[in-house]
This record gives C-alpha cells, sequence and structure tokens, in this order.
C-alpha cells in the first residue's frame, strides 16, 4: 500500500519537487523568474460531515477531491495560482484500503489542478474516533504576483454579481442535510427529480473553479470572487465587501437544483437559513463593474458556463 500511495503522490509531482515521500519534511522550489514582487497565498480546510456519508457508503475516493478542490478555489480567488498540497488524515483505526482511496482523491485534483502532492500526515487515534472514523484536512500553498492580489478594494456601489453553477452542496451543509434527509430517505434510493441515488448526489464532488478564474482573469479585470462555501451566498460574498456597502441578491434569477429543494422541503427549513447555509446552486461568484457585466458573461459562455446575474453590490 505504501508503495501504492507513493505512485500517487510522485504522480503530482514536478521539476520543482525536490523530495521524496517520507522525510521529515518536503522541499518545493520556487521559480521566481515570472514575478516582481511574489507572494505566498495560502489556506488550509476541511470537508465536514460529507464525511459520514462516503463512510456509509463506503466510498472514498471522491473526498480527497472535494478537498483539494476546495483549497485550490480558496486561493484562486484570490488570484493565486496553486503550487503545493499537505494533507492530514486521522483514523479511529487506520483501514489501509480506505486510506489509499483518499490519496488517489488527493492525486487526481492536484493532477487536475496543477499542484503537487507533496506531503501529509496519518495519524491513528483510537478513542477520539471510533474504528470506523476518520477526518481529514488539506492545506494548500499558492503564488501571486503582488500587483494582481483579488482582495475586493475596488468594489463600489452599482457593480454586479455573476454567479457560475455548483456542483450540488460542494463540501457545506451536511451536517442540516443529514439531519432531514436520512431520518425519511436511504442513500440508495434515487428520489422523483434527481439522476443518482441520494448518497451519489450527495457525493457529488466539489467542483474546482481553477481554469475558470485564471481563463478570466486574462480577460478581464474581476474585483472580487467569493467561493461559496459555509455562510451562504451573502455570508461569504459580503467578506469582500467594504464597511457602508450591502448586496442585493436576485435570488429568483436562477434555478436552485433539486437537491437543495428537498432539504428544504424535507426539513421544512425556512428560506432565510437555507440561504445561510447552503450555495443553492450557485459556487462562485465574481463581481465586475457594470460596463463589464456583458463582456463577462460572453467570456464565460465562450468558455463554456453558464453564468447568471445574481446581485449587485447596493
Amino acid at each position: 500500500m505504501v508503495k501504492r500511495i507513493k505512485g500517487y503522490a510522485k504522480a503530482t509531482f514536478n521539476k520543482n519537487v525536490l523530495s521524496d515521500i517520507g522525510l521529515f519534511g518536503a522541499f518545493y522550489k520556487l521559480d521566481l523568474k515570472k514575478y516582481k514582487q511574489p507572494v505566498l497565498v495560502s489556506s488550509v480546510d476541511g470537508v465536514g460531515t460529507k464525511l459520514k456519508i462516503a463512510i456509509q457508503l463506503n466510498k472514498h475516493d471522491t473526498i480527497g477531491q472535494d478537498l483539494v478542490n476546495h483549497c485550490v478555489n480558496d486561493i484562486a480567488v484570490c488570484g493565486a495560482k496553486p503550487l503545493f498540497f499537505l494533507d492530514y488524515l486521522a483514523f479511529g483505526k487506520l483501514n489501509p484500503q480506505k486510506a489509499e482511496q483518499i490519496i488517489k482523491g488527493f492525486s487526481i485534483a492536484c493532477k487536475e489542478n496543477g499542484c503537487a502532492l507533496i506531503g501529509g500526515e496519518t495519524a491513528e487515534m483510537p478513542g477520539l474516533y471510533s474504528p470506523e472514523d476518520y477526518d481529514l484536512s488539506g492545506t494548500i500553498v499558492g503564488i501571486a504576483e503582488r500587483n494582481n492580489l483579488i482582495n475586493g478594494k475596488k468594489i463600489k456601489r452599482g457593480d454586479v454579481l455573476i454567479g457560475f453553477p455548483s456542483n450540488g452542496l460542494h463540501t457545506n451543509g451536511y451536517s442540516l442535510a443529514r439531519k432531514v434527509l436520512l431520518v425519511k430517505y436511504s442513500l440508495i434510493t434515487i428520489l422523483p427529480g434527481l439522476s443518482k441515488p441520494l448518497g451519489a448526489e450527495l457525493l457529488r464532488v466539489h467542483k474546482s473553479y481553477l481554469k475558470l478564474i485564471t481563463h478570466l482573469n486574462k480577460h478581464i479585470s474581476v474585483k472580487g470572487y467569493s467561493h461559496i462555501t459555509g455562510g451562504g451566498i451573502v455570508g461569504n460574498t459580503m467578506r469582500l465587501v467594504y464597511k457602508g456597502l450591502s448586496l442585493n441578491i436576485f435570488w429568483n434569477n436562477w434555478r436552485i437544483p433539486k437537491i437543495f429543494k428537498l432539504i428544504q422541503t424535507a426539513g421544512e427549513i425556512t428560506d432565510e437559513e437555507m440561504r445561510s447555509v447552503f450555495n443553492l446552486g450557485i459556487g462562485l461568484i465574481a463581481i465586475v463593474s457594470k460596463k463589464d457585466k456583458e463582456k463577462l458573461i460572453t467570456i464565460s459562455q465562450n468558455f463554456g458556463e453558464k453564468p447568471v446575474v445574481v446581485g449587485k453590490v447596493v
């Protein structure tokens, strides 16, 4: 197993990785030729109780992809290109097959996002976790030119919010979703309006927006990006908006995916709570000036995306 795990990691390596898996630290050579004022951008995250769905279904090859893509998005919205990723796994009782599948997922997503899986830690913690349970987190480091950092400082009243579709719940809202859905439905049931069994629907891989963001940044000046995670559209996008400004969200401008409607109906959840917990079908928001709205929409559509105006800054 160790040999296969090393193989998954090495499949992500590039010329800048100077160390093998298994040393006390990982070595990564920075290539700064393209940068005048390089800035390292980092983030750490987990996938929450989406893990419980993976554990119940005994399907562990996508949860690693969720984690990498989530971390990648968090630095991509800042204008950074991912360099390398490190993982942390903690098991109640180490299961080599599960660990291998999780790390396989890390490898798949790291290759897709062009970053190296250069190291990690695997812990066995009986007494803290039950034998079947595990937890994971990831740390990502990327790089950006200082002048190209995106932090929302130029956002002003009248700017437009353009949303891009999510691929489901992504990695947020699972505690509430499990609470209301699993008392009524089985994970193997295909419910009306869904194309997959409920469990497969809930395990849809968190979408990476790196390629889209990179493409947009080459062609247009985006004032800010919001990765829609815990806290919903307003909670995350307000992190970019300065004091004195607010958001007017056009909640009826897009069709909310069926999975969110099922959650709301099953739990008799208010619109307000749904909006504060889930992405409701919008995984990324780009904020641009009103004059750039149509240009961004056209560029995105030509890139194969389905942008929608979801609000404005007021």
